[in-house]
């Protein structure tokens, strides 16, 4: 086995005696070195998976996430899964279960399903998070919205229309409803002045 994307599994192929379909999430050891997970580009974002819930039998996906300073989603909830975000670089505020929270590198939040939730990007410097969602299914739906990354940074353009028209359609299928507007840029760079 190496160490980069290797997949550890005690056969590649399934005995017929196996209960499980093809099309079933296996549940394996995966390693990825820095640098390997798959990059995609969605909502203005460069997203490069780690662990995707095909890989964990559904338990668990998770990826690192890079975003542009500013970048805002609306209030929404997930139905089917928790979420947890550790930053690694930069900062954003989060409205959650209506708390408002400044959060900078080396903070962590958890968020359980059915809990409002949404957040700002803040400061001059693009914000980097390691997102996790349990189960995992929640973090494929970024690969359905959109591309293969050509390289490891921040797309050019910003949010892409057929990202965030493509984000509303799926969002029904993986639990993803909205319930309110974005946090709004004034609220948000008065929570991160006041608490730095």
């Amino acid at each position: 086995m190496t160490a980069s994307n290797a997949h550890a599994t005690p056969d590649e192929s399934p005995s017929p005696d196996d209960p499980r379909s093809p099309d079933e999430p296996s549940d394996v050891v995966v390693v990825r070195t820095s640098g390997t997970g798959a990059p995609t580009w969605a909502l203005g974002s460069l997203y490069e998976k780690l662990v995707s819930a095909g890989e964990t039998g559904g338990q668990l996906g998770v990826s690192i996430v890079t975003q542009p300073p500013g970048m805002a989603s609306p209030l929404h909830v997930h139905t089917r899964e928790a979420e947890a975000w550790f930053i690694l670089d930069g900062t954003m505020t989060y409205l959650a279960g209506g708390q408002l929270v400044d959060l900078a590198a080396g903070d962590f939040i958890y968020l359980p399903r059915d809990v409002p939730h949404g957040f700002r990007t803040t400061g001059s410097t693009p914000v980097r998070f390691l997102a996790m969602a349990i189960p995992g299914q929640l973090l494929d739906m970024y690969d359905q919205v959109g591309v293969p990354a050509t390289e490891r940074r921040i797309p050019d353009g910003g949010v892409p229309a057929a990202d965030i028209a493509r984000w509303g359609e799926l969002g029904q299928h993986y639990g993803l409803r909205i319930v309110g507007p974005p946090i709004a840029e004034a609220v948000a760079e008065q929570e991160h002045s006041s608490s730095t």
